[in-house]
């Protein structure tokens, strides 16, 4: 019996070994605000804003020129991200429910303020760097 238990066990590492292991921490997850964090995206990474609640999430992202931004609308609603400065650098246009777009941070530094124009209660900052 001896080698069939070492056979089992050393199959199991293997296993593991190459499946690699993950650990949750064991706690809640936090459940995101109502008020929707900031958030801060490396050079030239591709980031997320999400649309859920009818809020931005993040609300205030802050990025580096030229950087990737994915727009996914997990509402029922329609949405937009809609800059609303001079000369509207970017705008998804209509996204559905579970549809998603991809806008580029402006390459100019500064702050770019965006609504949803279905719903213009709705705003955000994208913060170039």
């Amino acid at each position: 019996m001896r080698p069939v238990r070492i056979a089992v066990a050393a199959s199991a590492l293997c296993l593991a070994a190459l499946t690699g292991c993950t650990h949750t921490g064991g706690g809640p997850s936090p459940s995101p605000s109502a008020s929707a964090p900031s958030a801060s995206a490396p050079g030239n990474a591709r980031t997320r804003i999400v649309i859920k609640d009818f809020v931005y999430r993040p609300a205030t992202l802050t990025v580096r020129p030229g950087t990737k931004i994915t727009v996914v609308n997990e509402d029922s609603a329609p949405h937009t991200v809609t800059a609303t400065g001079a000369g509207k650098p970017f705008d998804t246009g209509n996204l559905a429910q579970g549809q998603s777009a991809v806008i580029t941070a402006p390459t100019k530094p500064g702050s770019y303020p965006y609504i949803c124009s279905v719903h213009p209660y709705m705003k955000g900052t994208l913060t170039v760097r």
